[in-house]
């Protein structure tokens, strides 16, 4: 007789699959860099999907060079405020605050998320300490977005950012200057940059197992149900296994989306808002990124942007972009 092939149907790399503990997604990790200091992340809000016409710049594709459609994803960008310096120092335990420094001004917004300090700190505080001390340089960084009629909110939200560079000392110079003002997405990223992508999904609620692991439908002779699985383990060892498929929460987990270009980047949002607005979202007015393909979340969702981790072929520069629809996406 032939080998039994069977392959597990749905993906297991993803568990637990609980929702996530927060919608501003975290990181894990950050891209060793060289040359000047620099911002290695931003963040912005999601407002739809349209396409484009641009010069393909993949040169392994069979149309390279040639004038293709390609979908986008359009993310409005509002400025954000740096509000604090932190510096880490590296414990057997991993990385540990070692010391802050926080603004003088600080919008009354940011009190609607975090705990502000009474007083502002001195600049002294982070002199005194030693470079050898020093493992890590970012700086605490709020959105803005009251700037954005999208969105039906004031409380800021609050992320760390990452200072790269190859000079320690230069880095907290650059994150002190920082300190205070605003930052624009061309600090982080220019066009034809590939960035990582990081959010957390569209949330679904409680599914059966079908939806969320995607094993294959029982018999119609089936003297139950046809939605669920054939067994859910042995009498013995008497529990159940986590490898067992079965119903549970769907969407709402953080996902990161590797090595997505940068199309283009805008100041003006009209450019590029189509006709009625983006669903569930309307009109651009902030500073806006355009990445080419899909992202996670839905409309409105907080995304991050980070340099990339994964990322080890040849810049392209920027990208020829012949058309951007601005067509309605209401079916009208």
């Amino acid at each position: 007789m032939p080998d039994a092939h069977h392959p597990k149907r749905g993906s297991r790399g993803y568990n637990p699959r609980k929702r996530a503990k927060s919608h501003i997604a975290r990181f894990s990790s950050w891209p060793e860099t060289e040359g000047e200091p620099r911002l290695q992340g931003f963040a912005g809000y999601k407002a739809g999907m349209t396409h484009a016409f641009v010069r393909d710049y993949r040169k392994e594709s069979t149309t390279a060079g040639q004038e293709v459609v390609i979908p986008v994803t359009v993310i409005e960008v509002p400025p954000m405020k740096v509000v604090a310096v932190r510096l880490y120092r590296l414990t057997p335990y991993g990385l540990e605050t070692l010391t802050e420094m926080w603004g003088s001004k600080l919008d009354k917004e940011l009190a609607r998320r975090v705990m502000t300090p009474k007083k502002a700190h001195s600049h002294a505080k982070l002199d005194k300490v030693d470079l050898a001390d020093i493992e890590d340089v970012r700086v605490l960084a709020m959105t803005q977005p009251t700037l954005v009629t999208g969105l039906p909110k004031k409380s800021p939200d609050v992320m760390e950012l990452r200072v790269g560079g190859s000079d320690l000392k230069k880095r907290i110079e650059y994150a002190k200057g920082l300190l205070g003002k605003d930052v624009k997405v061309t600090d982080f990223a220019q066009e034809g940059q590939m960035v990582d992508v990081i959010a957390i999904t569209k949330g679904k609620g409680f599914q059966g197992s079908v939806k969320r692991w995607h094993h294959r439908l029982l018999s119609h002779k089936d003297s139950k149900h046809r939605r669920k699985v054939g067994a859910t383990g042995p009498w013995h060892p008497n529990h159940m296994y986590s490898t067992v498929p079965l119903a549970g929460q769907v969407g709402y987990h953080q996902r990161t989306e590797y090595n997505k270009r940068v199309v283009r980047i805008g100041e003006d949002g009209k450019e590029i808002t189509p006709a009625g607005g983006f669903m569930h979202y309307g009109d651009v007015r902030n500073p806006w990124v355009m990445v080419h393909g899909s992202i996670p979340g839905p409309t409105k969702r907080l995304i991050r942007l980070r340099e990339p981790v994964r990322f080890h072929g040849e810049s392209v520069g920027k990208v020829e972009v012949t058309y951007i629809s601005t067509a309605s996406k209401q079916g009208t």
